[in-house]
């Protein structure tokens, strides 16, 4: 039995996020460059794309660059938003091919013009498509995230908009970059490392974790199987006891 028969579409995680973690060391270990890696780990975010759209899978979540990572040297983050450009120039057949939909989310005004510019082209040409919703996180991180959300209700309490006993959680998450989006259910790390690194913190709070030794560029089809089904062997509890959940 191949890896993916193994699958039980009737109970497929809705919204997959991934860090794809691990492009620079790729890279290292092959004597190249940083960007190498980079310009290799677009495969995997082709064949990922690809498969979970093939699945079933509503959205896939790819945290593509932080708020942090704004900090690298100029040389890399340069490449990178090049690289962003180029990719989705590049890949823009693939997401018609595939009927998937762009979308961001992030502090996306801090993108270079350019960068800027193609993004929301892209999001705009591919607004129709409904087999998936395939979601970067550029200029992204949790912490701005929740920072940015509290201003913005902040302001609305201060302009007499809604008042402070009207905020709880539904209404904290009608302001996040995600409010159109439902939380995932299965957030998946590369590269070996066991962090969150500020990715959909206040999202993620049930999710089931999902980490891998595998460097991000030569994550494939099958790596992705794989923690889905090992996500659909666990019990999702939401706080309650497996009597309840299995009544």
């Amino acid at each position: 039995m191949e890896l993916k028969d193994k699958i039980d579409i009737k109970t497929l995680p809705n919204h997959i996020a991934i860090i794809m973690d691990g492009n620079g060391r790729w890279a290292k270990k092959r004597g190249k460059i940083r960007i190498f890696g980079h310009k290799n780990g677009v495969t995997a975010v082709r064949e990922t794309a690809e498969a979970a759209a093939e699945l079933g899978i509503k959205y896939l979540t790819l945290y593509a660059f932080s708020t942090e990572n704004w900090n690298r040297p100029k040389y890399e983050v340069n490449a990178l938003m090049h690289l962003l450009v180029q990719t989705i120039n590049k890949e823009i057949k693939t997401l018609h091919d595939n009927n998937i939909r762009l979308l961001a989310i992030g502090n996306l005004k801090s993108l270079p013009k350019n960068s800027y510019n193609e993004l929301m082209e892209a999001i705009n040409e591919t607004s129709r498509h409904d087999r998936m919703a395939m979601v970067l996180a550029l200029s992204y991180s949790s912490r701005w995230e929740i920072v940015n959300t509290t201003k913005i209700i902040a302001e609305k309490v201060k302009s007499n908009n809604i008042s402070i006993d009207d905020i709880d959680q539904n209404m904290f998450s009608s302001f996040l970059t995600t409010s159109s989006i439902p939380d995932p259910e299965l957030l998946i790390r590369t590269s070996g490392e066991y962090r969150i690194s500020n990715f959909l913190l206040w999202q993620i709070a049930y999710s089931e974790l999902y980490f891998t030794d595998k460097l991000w560029p030569d994550f494939r089809k099958e790596d992705l199987y794989e923690a889905i089904i090992d996500y659909q062997r666990r019990e999702r509890r939401f706080g309650m006891i497996s009597e309840q959940i299995n009544k």
